[in-house]
């Protein structure tokens, strides 16, 4: 006996007109075709001739400097977050862009425009900074910028913008870093020597708000200078410089990073340097063993054929924030990513530990920050027992009550 009745005329007739009315219907649309993914290009910035990857200068490894171009984190960065956006259907494509001085600026955004850009990673020195971020949102109908490679406090403060971040810490993050484990150690009596130059008195300037922040004393401040002339030759002798014993502690505030090489083994007395080289404060650093960093370091090492530093770090973190707002907002405009990454609503992994969002109020990127040396690191900051009302990171760098950034 059949498993099922034979239909009735009548039924059957209709079965038939239903199967040939269903396959004349056109096939859903998912079916059809799959959806074209969004294309959403991502631009790194920077000046041909920057000084900071000069090869002289790259060559001497100075702690805290550059050793590569910040598209070489970026490039990791997109490749790192591929499966992100190609699950949400984005297309993230990178291309590097170098200027030749302020003049070619407009033509760069111009043809950036044409290529549908307004996603920014910036590796400028400060001055185009500025002007990149006063230029590019007229210029390209709106725009993200992201600094991946100024420390600069006064671009947090009041040279800051809404559609600026920054993935690179703040000079005050990296001296409130140094300073609590300074404090945590009871190393609180510190010889502050301070270099000659601009760049120099900002990070003293830092230095000292750290101090007063962490109860640290500075029992003297004297400068240095790297000269020729025979009648500054005390200014650059080490011994000289740090004759006194009151301090527990050597600061040098050294952006060039010269004077600070000579240094370390090179004092008075028996005392630690730290600042601009012994231990240093670094937004990354290759020997960090937890949180996934060794994968990341070695990625990058294979990629580049060198160590991943603080700026490549940055940068590739510059491209993980754009990449995660693409992915949470896909066919948002870029004015809504801005708005999701400095309210916190997007956030990174950065392989620190936890989660990294950025400040409403200044745009930094929010990150944990290495005490190291060359060889290792000892500690990570904020130090056990650093408490904060609201999140412990913020103990890091100017607080929201702190801040002179008026643009949110």
């Amino acid at each position: 006996m059949p498993l099922f009745p034979r239909l009735s005329p009548f039924f059957a007739t209709l079965f038939a007109i239903l199967s040939a009315v269903l396959s004349l219907a056109p096939a859903p649309a998912a079916a059809q075709a799959v959806a074209r993914p969004v294309t959403v290009p991502l631009a790194v910035i920077g000046l041909s001739d920057d000084p900071r990857y000069a090869s002289r200068r790259m060559e001497r490894a100075y702690p805290g400097h550059p050793a590569g171009r910040a598209i070489d984190g970026v490039k990791l960065g997109a490749e790192d977050s591929a499966f992100e956006l190609e699950a949400a259907g984005v297309e993230m494509p990178v291309r590097e862009v170098l200027i030749n001085d302020a003049a070619g600026l407009p033509k760069a955004l111009a043809e950036l425009k044409a290529a549908k850009v307004q996603h920014i990673v910036a590796d400028l020195p400060e001055p185009l900074l500025r002007q990149l971020v006063q230029t590019a949102p007229a210029a390209l109908g709106g725009a993200l910028i992201v600094n991946a490679g100024l420390d600069h406090d006064s671009l947090r403060g009041a040279q800051c913008a809404p559609h600026l971040l920054h993935t690179y810490p703040s000079r005050a993050m990296l001296s409130d870093a140094l300073a609590q484990y300074l404090a945590a150690r009871n190393w609180r009596k510190v010889l502050l020597l301070a270099g000659p130059d601009a760049a120099d008195a900002l990070q003293t300037e830092a230095f000292q708000r750290s101090a007063r922040r962490y109860g640290l004393k500075v029992t003297q401040q004297k400068p240095f200078k790297l000269t020729g002339d025979p009648r500054d030759r005390d200014l650059a002798n080490t011994r000289l410089l740090t004759g006194e014993r009151e301090h527990e502690v050597v600061a040098v505030m050294d952006a060039n990073g010269e004077f600070a090489r000579l240094l370390p083994y090179a004092t008075q007395w028996p005392r630690p340097v730290v600042g601009a080289n012994g231990l240093t404060a670094q937004p990354w650093h290759p020997q960090w063993e937890r949180n996934g960093g060794p994968q990341l370091s070695r990625r990058f090492a294979k990629q580049e054929n060198r160590p991943l530093l603080g700026h490549d770090w940055a940068a590739w973190a510059a491209a993980k924030a754009v990449a995660a707002a693409l992915v949470d907002a896909p066919r948002a405009p870029v004015a809504q990513h801005i708005q999701r990454l400095r309210t916190g609503q997007s956030y990174i992994d950065g392989f620190k530990g936890p989660r990294l969002s950025f400040r409403a109020w200044d745009g930094q990127l929010r990150q944990p920050i290495f005490l190291a040396h060359g060889d290792g690191v000892v500690g990570l900051a904020p130090l056990d027992g650093v408490l904060h009302p609201k999140d412990v990171l913020d103990t890091l760098g100017v607080d929201e009550a702190e801040t002179a950034c008026k643009a949110r």
